[in-house]
């Protein structure tokens, strides 16, 4: 698998009016943010025109008007404190608004890709994944905590300077305007490239990510069978086309940057040239000329620092359109609109010509029709490719068909609510996962409001107090990361118990017994024949003793549902499950 989904191709605005709608708090009375830093910005310009004044009115051939200095060096002060004040109330509130308003984006984004489908989350690297909620999200933040700052600030300066200038001398303003145009042309170019950059830097970061997980996950495995060395050079490839990706684009940017030195020595060159040429005579005086260069440099020191802040900006940007795209990604799994409640009591299950294919692939099941009664159990068998797991799949919603209909207790799956499927449907995956926490902990995922006592009682009920009480710490026992201080056997115990806490009427399980070590198997049995008491019950069976106890059989083979009947029943027929039968038990004598 890899990061299936490229980044989209929207703007940075776009992008940034999308994260403003799904996080308000991002823009909450941004008017006051631009108002406090417009006064800030504002101020700077009252310089320039002291130093104007002073030059051409205080400064005389009868000497210097000292009082007149005094007072506008005083006016100077005050204001510049003000503004100082402004300047930094809008940057709090700025940073404040980046930090609570993102930390929601980071939330919205990773609600959706937790109710995303398996179809989509399969399709993905977990790293690429997590770099979603994760790097991506982080670079916006901290663009905006600092870039986002800067860019205001110097946004409102370059124009405030502008303004200053064509007051002052509009000829001179001309020459800088059009000087600033041509460059904004230049930057746009720039821009264009660097964009595309990113969005290459976004997509590598998110694969070296999803590469070092995945050896992380993986290292039991890398151990026992020595791939040490080969694991280390997929993540070293990884992280070198990860550097190389990250250099070219930070060489560009550095390039652009020093763009922005060669502009402010041309312009300001210009601005000299061009007012000496003009001279009193047309009005521009020495201290106009002075007070002009101060407005240039005003003008300049922004532009300088938005040249280098587009870099940043544009690392941000194209993160923020990997989190747009997993904002305005369709939902595979759609909530109902008016959700229809599954009736009480035990349920059942139908399949009504049923199809399902992954795209872009062939059919994985076609044409499925069958009805499972009530309180029955059920094994669903095939080889390797059949199709029972997708079926399994389909059962619980975690994938929709594409032709055909799935009921369970006579309701149609797509029009049940998600919290009263998972209410009444429970599903033990053939690998139990557990968080990292206790075993408590992780039995109440099965019912959050489940009381010491009564998870006491639920590993009673199932027959599993013995092996609680072997514990160091019985419930309080940590499982570690993804439950890797237990066994694969007694993560799937907790599996059960967890199950069995949220008192499902239908219960599917995807062969819960073929990862666990023999010491445990007799228990784990156990657990399961009072887990199905009284339930339906629907059970990928990968080895066949599951289906000589199961009430029917369901035989699948290349996608299609071709036997059904009583075990016994079957191996009578002579047909596809007869033959898996004595295939497994030759298997196992010749064992």
């Amino acid at each position: 698998m890899s990061d299936a989904t490229s980044t989209p191709r929207i703007s940075t605005v776009a992008g940034i009016r999308r994260a403003l709608k799904e996080a308000p708090r991002l823009g909450h009375r941004l008017w006051l943010i631009v108002v406090l830093n417009g006064f800030g910005t504002l101020v700077h310009v009252l310089v320039p025109v002291l130093i104007q004044q002073t030059v051409d009115r205080d400064l005389t051939e009868a000497g210097v008007d000292v009082a007149s200095v005094l007072v506008k060096v005083a006016v100077a002060a005050v204001v510049l404190v003000l503004g100082a004040v402004a300047s930094r109330q809008a940057m709090v509130r700025l940073a404040h608004q980046a930090a609570h308003g993102l930390s929601d984006l980071r939330i919205k984004v990773f609600d959706k890709l937790i109710r995303s489908s398996m179809l989509h989350v399969q399709s993905e690297r977990r790293g690429a994944l997590v770099s979603r909620v994760t790097s991506d999200i982080t670079t916006v933040q901290e663009f905006t905590e600092w870039g986002g700052v800067v860019f205001i600030v110097n946004s409102a300066q370059v124009l405030i300077a502008i303004a200053a200038m064509v007051l002052y001398e509009w000829r001179l303003a001309l020459l800088v305007v059009g000087a600033v145009v041509v460059y904004a042309f230049v930057l746009i170019w720039f821009q264009r490239i660097l964009q595309r950059n990113y969005d290459r830097v976004r997509r590598v970061v998110a694969d070296s990510l999803a590469v070092m997980g995945e050896a992380v996950t993986g290292l039991p495995e890398v151990r026992a069978f020595g791939i040490e060395e080969k694991t280390m050079e997929r993540v070293r490839n990884a992280l070198e086309r990860r550097s190389r990706t990250e250099f070219r684009t930070a060489a560009f940017g550095n390039a652009l940057f020093s763009t922005a030195e060669v502009f402010a020595a041309g312009l300001t060159a210009a601005v000299v040239v061009v007012g000496i040429l003009l001279g009193p005579s047309e009005g521009v005086t020495a201290g106009v000329l002075i007070a002009f260069l101060f407005l240039v440099n005003l003008l300049i020191e922004p532009v300088q620092s938005l040249v280098e802040i587009l870099d940043f900006a544009q690392n941000a940007g194209a993160g923020l359109r990997r989190v747009v795209g997993v904002l305005d990604r369709a939902d595979e799994i759609r909530e109902p609109a008016d959700p229809v409640p599954l009736p009480s009591g035990v349920l059942g299950v139908e399949f009504e010509n049923v199809r399902f294919a992954y795209p872009g692939g062939p059919d994985v099941l076609s044409d499925v029709d069958v009805e499972i009664r009530p309180g029955s159990r059920v094994a669903v068998v095939g080889e390797t490719g059949s199709g029972k797991t997708t079926f399994a799949k389909l059962l619980v919603r975690m994938l929709d068909p594409v032709e055909g209909t799935v009921r369970i207790g006579g309701v149609d799956l797509r029009r049940v609510a998600r919290a009263d499927l998972r209410r009444r449907v429970a599903f033990v995956p053939q690998e139990g996962f557990l968080f990292e926490g206790t075993i408590a902990d992780n039995v109440r995922y099965g019912s959050p409001q489940a009381t010491e006592r009564e998870i006491r009682t639920a590993f009673i009920e199932l027959g599993l107090d013995g092996w609680l009480q072997s514990l160091p710490a019985e419930m309080a026992t940590e499982v570690g990361e993804r439950g890797g201080n237990l066994s694969a056997g007694e993560r799937q115990l907790v599996a059960l118990v967890r199950a069995w806490i949220s008192a499902p009427d239908l219960l599917v399980l995807d062969e819960a017994t073929s990862a666990v070590d023999p010491a445990l198997d007799v228990q784990l049995r156990r657990a399961i024949d009072r887990l199905t008491a009284g339930r339906t019950s629907v059970t990928i069976a990968h080895r066949l003793a599951t289906a000589e106890a199961a009430d029917e059989v369901l035989v699948f083979d290349a996608g299609r549902l071709v036997e059904r009947g009583p075990h016994a029943e079957l191996v009578q027929r002579g047909g596809v499950y007869a033959a898996l039968y004595a295939d497994w038990v030759t298997g196992t004598l010749a064992g």
